[in-house]
């Protein structure tokens, strides 16, 4: 028979069970003496006394955090998990032209941006995220990967259409703001008169930044408390925003359209490098058109071209030659040095300045003054100034603008080029006298000649729409701005430089340039056409500046290149001005080859 377990146990180990106690009384079970546990009593009260430290601390800095003590840094930790100050942009104020014609405006945009740490999308959402926002992929991954993973902006100015379609993927933590983009109605026609705007739609060149703090307005900024949906639940204006004012140019768009077109057909027909055209109101100084080729297109920024950003017409400085001459003569003229009718012997055609020698085109003989100016005779030219003090050439130069930098407005607005006259050798004297060794921009070449279509005093300049009568400055007698009328006239007749500057219907004057560009310090065989003029004669309204730049067409001369595109341009202007005709209605067939002037 089996023995119990127990029994057997006992009987392995050599050890008795323990005996009932007697009397029935049960044993403790922790009597058990394999429970028995032999730990010094001061370890469990250093446990408890442990336990009491962290438990003192953690109610410590319970009340530190939640009694007021210091919680600025994590109440803007959590204000950045749910309120947001978002900047509120003002519109920004319109341009027009002087009859209202809107050059520049805002319309609205949304800008695009993400919380990456936010942002839930399948590669398919992404890629047709990326497509709405023409970026590659891999571009829109890169930005949602940012370091920073509280705000990434994806795309600024993103058209209104474009942002509806990316609101309809519905995508976690892609989000959209108001905003504006700048659009230019009539594009390229202005661009460099307008300028244009950057993404923050702050001003960068032109009107756009000559006019910025009237037209940018004030930024507006706004409270916004979301929840974890991004849903906006509580918002507060801290400062409204500010709308900025419209502003109304002195351009008409319709001359300046009639300019623009004008020379980019010159520049292209001619095969030129480039060329740029301002037409000036007389009476008032008012611009009304200013263009130059190669432009850009504001609207469109990805596919601008350095070179075709730049505003020649007050950037760019060149040798006027000798449209530079109707000055020389009327200084003298108005010194009583000379008379209009007064014989300057021009033979043999050379004449010899110490060791230099200058020349005209063609032998002329005995001319008038007024011949003078009309065949645009360097050797009679420089014999009429070298009869003058030079402080005296000097002082009309400046007094009409050359050397000065012109008050327009405009960013870049150079001064050019004119040695103080003391430096002056005769040779110098006479040749700055007809055009060389001294540099203008159009700008101050189309102003200075307001003085002969004026009674002799000049007015400042102005890209705004003015208002009342101008106050100009008095440069020569009125007397000596009538008879310059005159000789300018005779520039474009038959016997001048420049019949191809003639306008049917009108009374045309004006004085051609052509002069050799000067390249380190050497002059080239590449050249610059130019024509400033007036019209119409009998009551001059308007100013018209022609510069080609480097025209390599067959024919490179000013009464050739230039000339042409100044008629064309006073034409329409006169037209859209409703200038009263003057002159002829007709025209006599222009000679085969206009007489060139000397180009040194």
């Amino acid at each position: 028979m089996k023995q119990p377990a127990a029994l057997r146990c006992g009987a392995v180990s050599g050890r008795r069970p323990p005996s009932p106690a007697r009397g029935g009384e049960r044993v403790a079970f922790n009597a058990n003496p394999l429970l028995v546990v032999k730990l010094p009593a001061w370890r469990s009260k250093l446990m408890l006394f442990l336990l009491f430290c962290g438990f003192v601390a953690l109610a410590g800095r319970a009340i530190f955090l939640q009694g007021g003590v210091s919680t600025s840094y994590f109440q803007r930790q959590g204000e950045v998990r749910y309120a947001r100050t978002l900047e509120m942009p003002a519109t920004r104020g319109k341009v027009t032209d002087r009859n209202g014609v809107v050059l520049a405006a805002s319309v609205p945009a949304k800008a695009i941006w993400a919380i990456p740490d936010d942002v839930d999308a399948t590669p398919r959402q992404l890629a047709r995220l990326a497509q709405l926002l023409q970026m590659p992929v891999a571009e829109l991954r890169r930005k949602l990967a940012n370091e920073d993973r509280k705000f990434v902006y994806l795309r600024r100015q993103v058209d209104l259409d474009v942002a509806r379609k990316i609101e309809g993927l519905q995508l976690a933590g892609i989000h959209q703001s108001r905003e504006f983009k700048r659009h230019y109605p009539e594009s390229a026609t202005v661009a460099h008169l307008i300028g244009f705007t950057n993404v923050e739609d702050r001003g960068q060149e032109g009107i756009e930044l000559a006019l910025e703090s009237t037209l940018a307005g004030r930024t507006g900024h706004r409270r916004v408390i979301k929840d974890r949906m991004g849903r906006i639940v509580e918002e507060d204006w801290l400062r409204e925003p500010v709308d900025g004012s419209d502003v109304t140019l002195s351009i008409d768009h319709r001359i300046q359209y009639l300019a623009y077109s004008a020379l980019r057909n010159a520049v292209e027909t001619n095969h030129a490098r480039a060329g740029s055209v301002l037409v000036l109101d007389v009476r008032t100084g008012e611009v009304l058109a200013l263009a130059s080729w190669p432009s850009f297109d504001p609207n469109t920024r990805g596919s601008w071209n350095i070179e075709a950003l730049r505003n020649r017409v007050v950037t760019d400085t060149f040798e006027p030659g000798s449209t530079l001459k109707p000055f020389s003569i009327a200084a003298a003229l108005d010194a009583g040095r000379i008379t209009p009718q007064m014989r300057v012997d021009t033979a043999p055609g050379r004449m010899k300045i110490g060791d230099r020698t200058i020349g005209d085109a063609h032998p002329h003989g005995v001319l008038t003054v007024e011949q003078v100016l009309a065949k645009s005779s360097n050797v009679g030219t420089a014999k009429i100034a070298l009869n003058l003090p030079a402080q005296m050439l000097w002082d009309t130069y400046t007094a009409v603008g050359f050397g000065q930098p012109p008050r327009i407005g405009l960013q870049g607005a150079v001064p050019g080029r004119l040695r103080p006259y003391r430096t002056w050798r005769p040779v110098e004297q006479a040749t700055i006298a007809y055009g060389y060794g001294v540099s203008v921009s159009l700008l101050q070449l189309a102003r200075a000649y307001t003085v002969f279509a004026r009674d002799g005093d000049v007015v400042p300049l102005s890209l705004l729409k003015t208002t009342g009568p101008v106050a100009g400055v008095q440069v020569i007698k009125p007397e000596t701005a009538r008879a310059m009328r005159h000789m300018l006239e005779l520039a474009v007749s038959d016997e001048g430089t420049a019949p191809a500057a003639r306008i049917a219907g009108y009374r045309a004057a004006g004085k051609t340039g052509t002069a050799r560009k000067l390249h380190n310090g050497r002059y080239t065989n590449a050249y610059i056409a130019s024509f400033s003029g007036f019209a119409p004669v009998s009551d001059p309204r308007i100013v018209v500046a022609v510069m080609i730049d480097e025209p390599s067409g067959g024919t490179y001369y000013g009464g050739q290149v230039a000339a042409p595109v100044f008629a064309q341009i006073a034409a329409g202007t006169l037209r859209a001005l409703q200038v009263p005709p003057d002159g002829p209605i007709t025209l006599p067939a222009l000679p085969a080859q206009p007489v060139p002037e000397e180009a040194l």
